[in-house]
């Protein structure tokens, strides 16, 4: 170690809100050693960020956080759609949907579901489980600047509190320092898209009248469209706390300092149509909704992750879910570079996967703040002319085209029409309940800490080249026969083959992130030297 380093880790993450949080836990189930730095003192208490998608909530299963997620949400569980209103005590009112996932469709897909549960109410559980794996999580500790080399990074650190500097060299960093990023400018990294579509300020109260207004109404947001007095209204937790998101016009020459606790509490009453109802204003945070992505998602040893990398409407609560992706895609990728697993190459698919992802994304939730006329949102005529598509398309039915996947048609869409988890190459493995050892799993919950191939259960050809091409390389990979009397029994005799899209003696290769890497419909004379070639390929080994 250089005499001027104070410390070496293999990865720096820079921000400890819910994407640095994130990349930390994973990280630390692949075995990682990292450090995490947050100015902050401590998590946020802000209740915001609250929507967790399908996608979300599978990789946090497999993380071992979902129940203990869930429990912290627990206050909202019976909160579903979303409401529009005039008042909340007018007959102006529409359900603009009033369930997530009417009539439980989303269970042929995944083991499990959406989840709302704020942001103060989730750090906190990722960063216990993300300690409890190791890391090194310091809040109220800054980076006061990096420089990168071909090698690694080294950068200096400030402790906030006692102000002592310590210098850290890193081999690779992951910058999730919010949508303002210093690290992105420092790269000199461009951003595209519409810029800013509006501003709000974040208004936390306490009312106990304010339930009495709503009688049986449990609602995600309710916005609030009285011209007089806008606004998006959400629940923290359904009896005396609650969150007021008001429009702001900074344009216009208007100032934080404009929104008084008088004028909130005005603004408020009108809104929901009650004039002697209670309100006590007890906090404000202004926040900026936009649309832009960054130009790339890494320069050299440095990665962009979250909302350094991407801005996007809060509509839908896209941007959160696709930031906690994108560090589940780097995590696996980071974990196999540095075990040697995989050449450096590995980690430039990170950008060629997920920024095709966050431009399809943002665009998506600019469109759904036009569809449900967003509070403060008035769209320029260049926004939401795209592709409207479900929410669980968007959410879960993207794919990768380009990337570690091998087989994917260069111009299929990242967003296909539909839902189609049929084991394509590039999109999310498909689900299917199975029985391992008497136990009941889904098909996803094998998927982490290496590649997996799954095979017929009655022909062994494919899980004894795995075996072999796992020990030539140095690299993890589990095979499983699936099928009646296999190592995995899918429930209700489901073909496993056909779910899969492939043939019979064929095989599917998944990668630790659940994504299909390759597939072959068929079997192969040298299944080993075919299954060599894809994972030299896949892995970047040169």
């Amino acid at each position: 170690m250089n005499e001027n380093v104070d410390l070496h880790v293999p990865v720096l993450i820079v921000g400890g809100s819910l994407v640095g949080l994130s990349a930390s836990l994973f990280l630390g189930r692949l075995g990682v050693e990292h450090l995490l730095v947050e100015k902050h003192a401590a998590t946020s208490t802000h209740p915001r960020g609250r929507g967790n998608n399908v996608r979300t909530m599978e990789v946090f299963r497999r993380a071992g956080v979902e129940e203990e997620i869930r429990a912290a949400a627990s206050v909202l569980a019976d909160n579903h759609g979303i409401l529009q209103a005039g008042s909340l005590t007018g007959e102006d009112q529409e359900w603009l949907f009033k369930e997530i996932d009417p009539g439980g469709a989303l269970a042929r897909f995944s083991p499990t579901g959406w989840c709302l549960c704020s942001q103060n109410d989730l750090e906190p559980v990722l960063l216990e489980r993300a300690r409890e794996q190791g890391g090194d999580l310091r809040f109220a500790t800054e980076m006061m600047s990096f420089d990168p080399d071909a090698s690694g990074v080294t950068a200096t650190l400030k402790n906030r509190e006692t102000g002592e500097h310590t210098t850290v060299r890193a081999d690779y960093l992951v910058a999730a320092d919010g949508p303002r990023s210093p690290v992105r400018e420092q790269l000199r990294i461009g951003q595209s898209g519409t810029g800013d579509l509006f501003h709000n300020v974040s208004v936390t109260f306490r009312s106990r009248g304010l339930a009495e207004v709503l009688g049986e109404r449990r609602f995600i947001v309710c916005y609030l469209t009285n011209p007089e007095a806008e606004g998006a209204l959400l629940p923290v937790d359904n009896e005396v706390e609650w969150v007021f998101h008001a429009p702001w016009q900074p344009e216009r020459g208007e100032t934080l300092e404009d929104f008084t606790d008088e004028r909130c509490a005005r603004h408020i009453r009108t809104a929901v149509g009650a004039p002697d109802l209670d309100v006590e204003i007890t906090g404000k945070a202004p926040w900026h909704a936009a649309e832009r992505v960054a130009g790339r998602y890494s320069r050299g040893r440095v990665f962009l992750a979250g909302d350094s990398a991407h801005e996007m409407s809060p509509t839908g609560a896209f941007g959160s879910n696709t930031g906690i992706q994108d560090a589940h895609n780097l995590a696996w990728k980071l974990a196999a570079v540095l075990r040697g697993e995989a050449g450096r190459g590995l980690l430039e698919t990170y950008g060629e996967e997920r920024l095709p992802v966050a431009r399809a994304t943002s665009e998506r939730a600019s469109a759904r703040s036009e569809e449900h006329s967003h509070p403060g949102y008035a769209p320029p005529p260049s926004v939401g002319g795209g592709k409207r598509g479900g929410m669980l398309n968007v959410a879960l039915g993207y794919r990768y085209t380009a990337g570690a996947v091998l087989g994917v048609a260069p111009d299929a869409p990242v967003v296909p029409e539909g839902m189609r988890l049929t084991g394509e190459p590039g999109s999310r493995a498909p689900h299917l309940w199975v029985r391992r050892d008497g136990e009941r799993i889904s098909t996803l919950d094998l998927y982490e800490r290496s590649f997996v191939l799954l095979a017929d259960g009655a022909d062994a050809a494919w899980r004894r080249a795995a075996e072999r091409v796992a020990e030539r390389l140095g690299v993890r990979l589990d095979a499983y026969g699936i099928g009646a009397g296999a190592d995995l029994e899918p429930e209700d005799g489901a073909d496993w083959a056909e779910a899969h899209g492939t043939g019979r003696d064929g095989a599917v290769l998944v990668r630790p992130d659940g994504f299909v890497a390759w597939r072959t419909e068929s079997g192969s004379e040298d299944a080993e030297a075919t299954l060599h070639d894809v994972l030299v390929t896949l892995l970047h080994r040169g």
